[in-house]
């Protein structure tokens, strides 16, 4: 088998430098988890490019030759060069390898919990109107507290690395034991680090205020435009829950319709 010509080869060497130039230039400008992945990748592509590379195409079987009717003996039928270089196929092959290993990789849904919440380690949360379906205290006299189904997975994810304290304003005896049962029915106590002890009431708002700054956690979540824009000068990073189209209280305060949205991909 003869050797690519050098030309042809230079050639080919130029191109894949531009195209895998770019692939860079697109990682570097993802600020995302999945732009490390992308790099190993990358260091993997080059590799298996410069094998492919190497590797040329089989050439074709040579055909057997044919003399034309009336053709003398030394008459031989032409056919295409079977050393010629392969430039289209190589082309493809490299391709394919080099967007095999440069194709997103999808977080999991913990990895997402951590960078949003910059691996801070101790969390405190307001049940109503976030991890509850209820709203007011008022509402959780009359019925019977429910868990939002759609934020029991993200939950139970934070529940896996942070200290985890929920807390709310309850009226009476009878909500507190409404509010834990829900809990416990939802698997919260059982499936993730959360323990009752860690599931705090109280009577007034000035209370829960109370609690969080106690607490002193990495990020305080709430559905209270007031308590948010009171701890926004004492705590490091809130998370304001509202349906509503709210201004921004301060920097260090997001706004988001729901916790699980937060965390959405």
């Amino acid at each position: 088998m003869a050797d690519y010509p050098k030309e042809d080869l230079l050639q080919l060497v130029k191109r894949f430098g531009a195209y895998l130039s770019t692939k860079i230039s697109k990682i570097l400008n993802t600020q995302d988890l999945r732009s490390v992945w992308a790099i190993a990748g990358f260091a993997v592509a080059v590799i298996f490019t410069w094998r492919v590379l190497r590797t040329p195409s089989a050439p074709r079987r040579r055909q057997p030759k044919r003399q034309a009717p009336g053709s003398s003996s030394s008459g031989v039928a032409t056919h295409p060069d079977a050393n010629a270089f392969p430039s289209e196929v190589d082309y493809s092959r490299a391709h394919t390898v080099i967007d095999e290993f440069f194709q997103p990789v999808k977080p999991t849904l913990g990895q997402i919990v951590r960078q949003r919440l910059s691996d801070g380690r101790k969390v405190t949360c307001r049940l109503l109107g976030v991890i509850l379906e209820e709203s007011t205290p008022e509402e959780l006299q009359q019925n019977q507290a429910t868990v939002r189904s759609s934020v029991l997975e993200v939950l139970l994810e934070i529940t896996k690395f942070c200290d985890l304290y929920l807390m709310e304003t309850v009226l009476d005896d009878e909500s507190e034991k409404k509010i834990v049962m829900a809990l416990e029915n939802a698997g919260i106590f059982t499936s993730g680090g959360l323990v009752k002890e860690k599931v705090l009431f109280c009577s007034t708002d000035i209370g829960r205020t109370s609690f969080v700054r106690q607490l002193e956690p990495d990020w305080h979540i709430d559905s209270s435009l007031e308590i948010s824009t009171q701890l926004a000068r004492f705590i490091k990073n809130q998370l304001h829950i509202s349906t509503a189209k709210t201004e921004r209280i301060a920097s260090n305060v997001i706004i988001s319709s729901s916790l699980e949205q937060f965390f959405s991909c």
